[in-house]
């Protein structure tokens, strides 16, 4: 066939299938090898950049290492800092991609071992002093705790020398720092007071110190310990609510009262505007601790006011003196009142055990406790007439509750004999039914 002028040239469908097969064979040949080429170049060029960024002579040697050299490495698998991306010698400088040992240590590159105790806080302050460079990993992070902690007690003995005082890695340990909301943490809430007693309850380490070591023991039978460790209340106060953490520091008279008050805020009012404050500051008196101690807090009852042998008003007052007198005022009323609270509670709970509805007067009955619970706070203000406005108002609620209990039971006896009455009748009318059709019967008999 001649082609024509024009005319597209038509090859055998046999050509054109073989020509697009073989470019087709080549075209992936070559398109594959430079995918696996590119690929191997970036597996190894990848390898190659994570060996030299996760070389580190450090860890490579003391896994190697046994006992107490070897602990680092084991403890820093869980620390905080770990977690951030820091190694050893963000800490501890020197050369980590050095397998020498001379090397990796070299003074010239920033390395420190193992700081002097005096040392530590501005070891630690380095970075977490930094403001710029703590924001890098959390900008709400405080960048004053080495300036804070040199005003407390301990860093005021560090200056003069004392080498027993707490520093930063006495609290938050070493290499296994952990973050302050993981529960193993060491300041951890319900580990704060662990952690202080490492030193304050040990008798031989506080020697010449002339402070009691009963602090931890005193503490964990207090109220406070019992709503933190049985009730798991992490809002519960330990060592560092009251003493600070990083500025720790006994409070004294002056600022006790200020302590409790951060939780206690109403009773510390009433007491401030109380006619006590003015004497306890004349005599020097620690506003809280006078009546409820300190570590060793106790749950408040009101066996502590009045005048009774447990009455805490009489560690000042005598009898006689105008505040044994309003003490025992206020005691008595607060008995009126909690008397009526359970007279008016045992009444109406028998009423609902025999099925008389007074779900009402039960649920109206909570204002006299909530009564009761505001009196037991205004004893604070040391004023029987400040109490017997809450009281009498309270005594009434529970006078109704009582009542309402009293008129239960006498529905619920009305009831019984009415139902008496009725089956009497019912027994009675059954009779006359029954000898009627006697009669009618013998009649049909007959």
């Amino acid at each position: 066939m001649i082609k024509q002028e024009n005319e597209p040239y038509q090859c055998s469908p046999t050509l054109v299938s073989a020509s697009k097969l073989e470019r087709r064979f080549f075209s992936a040949s070559e398109e594959g090898f430079i995918r696996f080429l590119l690929i191997s170049i970036i597996v190894l060029t990848s390898f190659c950049f994570a060996s030299a960024q996760k070389k580190d002579s450090c860890v490579e040697c003391h896994t190697r290492l046994e006992g107490k050299l070897s602990e680092p490495v084991q403890q820093f698998n869980d620390n905080i800092h770990k977690a951030r991306g820091l190694s050893c010698n963000d800490c501890h400088g020197g050369d980590p991609t050095q397998d020498d040992k001379r090397a990796a240590k070299d003074p010239m590159k920033g390395y420190i071992g193992k700081p002097k105790p005096s040392d530590i806080p501005a070891f630690c302050g380095k970075c977490h002093s930094d403001a710029d460079l703590m924001k890098r990993f959390n900008p709400s992070l405080r960048v004053d705790q080495e300036r804070e902690y040199l005003t407390s007690i301990h860093g005021q003995r560090l200056k003069t020398g004392d080498q027993k005082v707490a520093t930063c890695v006495s609290c938050h340990g070493v290499h296994n720092i952990r973050a302050i909301t993981d529960p193993l943490s060491s300041v951890y809430a319900s580990n704060v007071a662990d952690t202080c007693a490492k030193c304050h309850a040990n008798a031989d380490y506080m020697k010449g110190y002339n402070i009691p070591t009963d602090q931890y023991n005193k503490y964990r039978q207090s109220v406070h310990a019992k709503a933190l460790y049985e009730k798991q209340d992490l809002s519960a106060p330990t060592c560092n609510d009251c003493h600070g953490n990083h500025g720790a520091a006994p409070p004294g008279l002056a600022s006790v009262a200020n302590v409790c008050g951060q939780c206690h805020v109403r009773q510390a009012e009433l007491f401030q505007a109380s006619p006590h404050k003015a004497k306890f500051d004349q005599m020097q008196l620690g506003e809280c601790i006078r009546c409820h101690n300190n570590h060793d807090i106790m749950q408040p009852s009101d066996e502590m006011i009045g005048t009774g042998a447990k009455s805490v008003c009489t560690s000042c007052h005598t009898p006689g003196d105008k505040g044994f007198v309003a003490a025992g005022l206020i005691r008595a009323r607060i008995d009126e009142l909690s008397n009526g609270i359970n007279n008016s509670t045992e009444i109406l709970d028998r009423a609902e055990r025999k099925g008389m509805e007074v779900s009402r007067p039960k649920f109206e009955l909570r204002e006299a406790v909530d009564a009761l619970t505001h009196a037991r706070v205004l004893i604070h203000t040391s004023s029987p007439e400040e109490v017997d406005k809450v009281i009498g108002p309270g005594l009434e609620v529970s006078k109704k509750g009582y009542q309402s209990g009293v008129a239960a039971l006498a529905e619920m006896n009305f009831r019984r004999k009415g139902l008496v009455v009725s089956l009497v009748f019912i027994l009675f009318l059954a009779t006359l039914v029954l000898l009627k059709v006697r009669e009618i019967e013998s009649r049909q008999s007959a």
